[in-house]
């Protein structure tokens, strides 16, 4: 049993040694540095690898890019490039809450998501260096790091894009794997810009509107008040548009399902870009029963 154990135990530290880890740095200038963690499958002549974009949560004022590392080596192990970055944390030391100011709320979200165009260009620029396939690129994110993927993938990115505008013309992410996010504008959800969604949230979430809502629960005269249109106003959208969407919902549950997708639910992620990437199409709504009852009586299917 001993010897079983021992060759288990080595087998399972080569297997993830087979996985590359590079720290690279995609945006500096005089005041700022910015580095991202590239997770590497093991290489493959003449294969172009397919990339996911990771932005992790913290309410742009938090977090470390080192968070997920279980998940970029998860899709490594599977065949897949991860890019997990760090951005502007514009909140840091300021209130993101219903006391904050609308407008450096919403300036925070736009410098993230500047920050992961700047990061994706990047990758797009030294795709042949690192075997990346450019038509395949996800983008994803927890809380926070959702809303930037949100909005990084439906924002106009000449207007708002704070940075050199280098993506390549028409640029679009491949699809789109939120945990606990939500977009400002649903309808900047269009049928030219919908790309393929895997969602989810839970129903009772406080923090980020799991439907349309004000974020962090603000009444209407708070100074920080902002309207957010959650995964189930998102998940509507794209059914109402034929596209393709998966969504997880918590019924009862808070924002603490914000990371599932990429903790316990990683096998959804690698379903979701197989799927995507094999063509298929599909539309399905997955209910959770969670501990916490939902008492709210909006949603029939948590009932």
């Amino acid at each position: 049993m001993k010897k079983i154990l021992l060759l288990f135990i080595a087998f399972t530290i080569n297997h993830i040694q087979a996985q590359e880890v590079k720290t690279l740095t995609y945006f500096q200038n005089d005041t700022l540095k910015l580095d991202l963690d590239l997770y590497l499958p093991k290489k493959k002549a003449n294969e172009k690898i397919p990339l996911v974009m990771f932005a992790f949560g913290g309410g742009f004022s938090g977090g470390e890019r080192t968070s997920e590392k279980n998940f970029g080596l998860f899709m490594a192990q599977n065949g897949y490039a991860v890019a997990s970055i760090s951005y502007s944390l514009y909140m840091k030391g300021k209130d993101f809450g219903c006391k904050g100011t609308l407008t450096e709320k919403i300036k925070a979200i736009q410098i993230g998501v500047s920050d992961m165009w700047q990061a994706t260009a990047f990758l797009i620029e030294n795709a042949d260096k690192y075997n990346l396939d450019t038509s395949k690129i996800f983008i994803s994110g927890i809380s926070a790091g959702a809303e930037i993927g949100f909005q990084a993938s439906f924002w106009d990115y000449k207007l708002m894009n704070l940075y050199k505008s280098n993506l390549p013309e028409n640029f679009k992410y491949k699809g789109f794997i939120g945990g606990s996010g939500a977009i400002q504008d649903i309808n900047l959800i269009t049928k030219e810009k919908a790309i393929p969604m895997l969602l989810a949230h839970g129903s009772n979430d406080e923090t980020v509107p799991y439907s349309a809502g004000s974020h962090r629960s603000c009444p209407t005269n708070a100074s920080g008040w902002l309207i957010l249109f959650g995964s189930y106003a998102v998940y509507n959208q794209m059914r109402d548009l034929h596209k393709d969407v998966e969504m997880v919902t918590f019924c009862g549950g808070g924002h603490e399902f914000s990371g599932y997708l990429f903790h316990d639910g990683q096998q959804y992620v690698l379903d979701f870009v197989n799927d995507v990437l094999k063509g298929k199409k599909f539309e399905s709504h997955i209910i959770v029963p969670s501990k916490k009852k939902d008492l709210s009586g909006k949603y029939s299917f948590c009932e």
